[in-house]
């Protein structure tokens, strides 16, 4: 329920409605009136550095990303719910505020396949503060990411949650998880441009690899565990739709 209007007191009203700073203003009493509020606003947070350049198996996983997106904001349309969008890196790269329409959505989707950021990094914790300080009405945002940032953004996180209905949605390659055994690889951090070669025929690397992932996810987990935000992680060979339609009956 959200508040309306005041009005002039009428017979029958329950008096707990009654507004006491209007009512003391003017001499006789007033009451709030609240209307059921079914309009939602939906806002995507979606990373935009060059660490999703990368995919092995079906596609990218900046495009599984875009996928999502289009999908939340599609269903957000149905729903005549308002959609916005805010594009970060290290930084925010562009905002677009929520609004209606097949033209905003169209539009939307556009920006989602074509946008080219500024920056190549990550810092999510910018996004969210960014977040925090520009909507002051409560959304429902999905924040969409690789989530490789090394920043701590959980403090953050948790104080937009609590204002915000934070969701996030984590999409990463099965090549993060583990190395594929292919002998000498020359690797390049697609963010910072630091190139060296690895021998992946070696089993201790390949196992030190994975431990640092599962060590990584542990962490990631921990941090909206304790924001109490809900997640999902999605592979980019795996179906993200049915990975979705988990996640909102869980929330269910």
């Amino acid at each position: 329920m959200a508040f309306s209007e005041v009005r002039e007191y009428q017979y029958g009203d329950d008096v707990r409605d009654i507004d006491w700073n209007v009512t003391a203003r003017f001499g006789k009493p007033f009451v709030k009136v609240f209307e059921e509020e079914r309009e939602l606003t939906v806002m995507l947070l979606v990373d935009v550095s060059n660490s999703l350049d990368f995919g092995t198996v079906r596609q990218f996983k900046r495009e599984m990303l875009t996928e999502i997106a289009a999908t939340i904001a599609f269903s957000a349309i149905q729903n005549n719910d308002k959609i916005g969008v805010i594009f970060f890196s290290d930084r925010i790269e562009k905002f677009i505020p929520p609004k209606k329409g097949r033209k905003h959505i169209l539009y939307i989707i556009r920006e989602l396949i074509d946008f080219q950021p500024e920056s190549q990094r990550t810092n999510v914790q910018c996004a969210i503060e960014y977040l925090t300080n520009i909507l002051k009405k409560r959304c429902t945002a999905f924040m969409l990411s690789d989530f490789i940032d090394d920043h701590d953004y959980q403090n953050a996180l948790t104080i937009a949650n609590r204002k915000h209905d934070v969701v996030a949605v984590q999409v990463y390659d099965r090549r993060l998880e583990e190395l594929p055994d292919v002998g000498l690889m020359k690797v390049r951090d697609a963010e910072t441009g630091h190139e060296q070669w690895i021998d992946t025929s070696s089993r201790r690397l390949r196992a030190v690899h994975h431990a640092w992932w599962v060590e990584r996810q542990q962490k990631l987990n921990d941090i909206f565990t304790r924001s109490n935000v809900d997640a999902v992680s999605v592979r980019t060979d795996q179906d993200y739709v049915r990975a979705l339609l988990t996640l909102f009956a869980k929330r269910n």
